[in-house]
């Protein structure tokens, strides 16, 4: 069986899904989200994995789906940075509680026996050529982005987005194992779990 990338995320609420699809519709056409096959996300885990360990991940998650609780999160503001391609990405800062560190960091320890971060391009959803920068952000997910260093966010697209009135209150949906496209986007989910 073959290795994809992946990453695990809270699928955000229906209304805040709409609201991060209406922001993302007024910025450039590189990253198009949808409800279809480019959901907005807020990324707790990336890495590679074997198809064949879905079903065990799948078990893992939906233990931990029953003994976390999320609670109400909040987009704390806008957040605009430069990547590595100096293209201007634009995000919505979700508040840091401890329920979404303490979820973030369960996830990172329970998966880490299935995941890899060994990201090659044969291993993105889609057939578009894949930037580098995708491949970096998989790498070097765990150096760069985990535990103390975990920043919860929503990715809007690269541009600069307006501004809007925060914070907006939302709840997180469901826990979900997503094939990663390009531009780290949730191209398919594998997994879902009501939370």
């Amino acid at each position: 069986m073959s290795r994809i990338a992946v990453d695990v995320v809270l699928l955000p609420d229906e209304a805040m899904t709409d609201k991060t699809i209406e922001v993302n519709a007024k910025l450039g056409r590189e990253i198009v989200l949808n409800k279809k096959n480019c959901l907005p996300h807020i990324s707790l885990v990336m890495g590679c994995i074997g198809e064949r360990d879905l079903p065990a991940i799948e078990k893992v998650l939906t233990v931990i789906a029953e003994r976390c609780t999320i609670g109400e999160l909040k987009i704390a503001g806008l957040h605009t940075s430069t990547n590595a391609r100096s293209e201007t990405v634009s995000l919505f800062e979700v508040e840091k509680t401890k329920e979404i560190q303490t979820l973030h960091e369960m996830v990172m320890e329970k998966v880490q026996p299935y995941f890899s971060s060994d990201a090659t391009g044969d291993m993105i959803y889609g057939d578009e050529e894949v930037a580098e920068t995708t491949l970096e952000w998989i790498k070097n997910y765990r150096e760069n982005s985990s535990f103390a260093k975990f920043y919860p966010h929503i990715t809007i697209g690269y541009g600069q987005a307006e501004e809007q009135q925060f914070p907006i209150s939302f709840t997180a949906e469901k826990l979900a194992l997503c094939h990663l496209g390009n531009h780290c986007t949730c191209r398919k989910v594998l997994i879902s779990i009501e939370l």
